[in-house]
């Protein structure tokens, strides 16, 4: 850059890779100023001590600070003043940071599950397996169950709980039988509806843990209509092999009325712990 006293804005757009526009911007909320300006044509002129401020703006950006917030940064201030502005704005960033972090767990889980559901229908699984539950942190809520599938799965009153409590949840519904052959008969009228926690509030009531236990698991594929068929499977399949099937159950909706409203493209997983006597 040759040494001269002053610039017109085109040399300092060119000069420091900015836009004449983000310069005339940058004038009029008072972060970079013109050291001249022509009265005859209105032209811009900046010393070198002004084109120098530019490269501190750009690193202003890169580290998160809005316009607005570099109004009194730039121009030099009290360490105090600085070293304010810095601490929120490092206290803002770890909270943008959680934000990410929370949001891409949730996509990630959501793709995975897609994932599972697409492999489950182009295999056509339906056989009973035994596997380990690995125990995970859940939040929940006791919720009245009429076998109405949607309203149970979307249940308005558990996310407006979710969000008076500030929890964070990823994962699929997952919803809790106290006895699943009540539930086969028709019978059931309560349900706990859970989902894995990314952070429960630390006041949360409601979390428990989930897993830990050995389960004959099935998937099934289609409406949610005749999902108990799959119980009717699991004691089959537990009764030839010398398995005695917990009272309780979970069904775990992969993809369900949040994914899609094609029923037929529904799977779920129902779960029914199992022992040996």
């Amino acid at each position: 850059m040759k040494e001269k006293k002053l610039y017109s804005i085109g040399e300092v757009s060119k000069i420091c890779n900015i836009s004449t526009k983000a310069l005339r911007f940058y004038d009029k909320i008072g972060i970079i100023s013109p050291d001249m300006i022509c009265k005859e044509n209105s032209y811009r002129y900046y010393n070198k001590e002004s084109l120098l401020t530019v490269p501190v703006v750009k690193y202003y950006k890169q580290m998160g600070f809005k316009l607005e917030e570099m109004q009194g940064l730039v121009e030099g201030n009290t360490y105090y003043y600085l070293e304010q502005n810095f601490r929120n704005k490092i206290d803002q960033l770890c909270l943008q940071e959680q934000q990410i972090h929370n949001s891409y767990i949730a996509v990630k889980d959501w793709y995975e599950l897609i994932q599972e559901a697409k492999l489950v229908l182009q295999n056509d699984v339906h056989d009973v397996a035994v596997k380990y539950i690995q125990p995970a942190t859940y939040c929940g809520m006791e919720q009245d169950f009429d076998y109405n599938y949607m309203e149970s799965i979307i249940n308005i009153e558990w996310t407006n709980h979710l969000e008076q409590e500030e929890n964070e949840i990823t994962g699929p519904v997952i919803l809790k039988f106290d006895s699943f052959e009540e539930k086969m008969a028709g019978k059931c009228s309560r349900t706990r509806i859970m989902q894995q926690a990314i952070h429960p509030c630390r006041n949360c009531l409601n979390r428990q843990v989930f897993g830990g236990f050995m389960a004959a698991s099935v998937y099934h594929i289609g409406r949610h209509e005749t999902i108990d068929e799959e119980y009717e499977k699991i004691l089959k399949w537990a009764a030839k092999r010398g398995y005695k099937c917990g009272k309780e159950s979970f069904e775990r909706y992969v993809v369900d009325y949040w994914t899609t409203r094609s029923r037929e493209e529904f799977v779920s997983e129902i779960i029914v712990p199992i022992y040996r006597e």
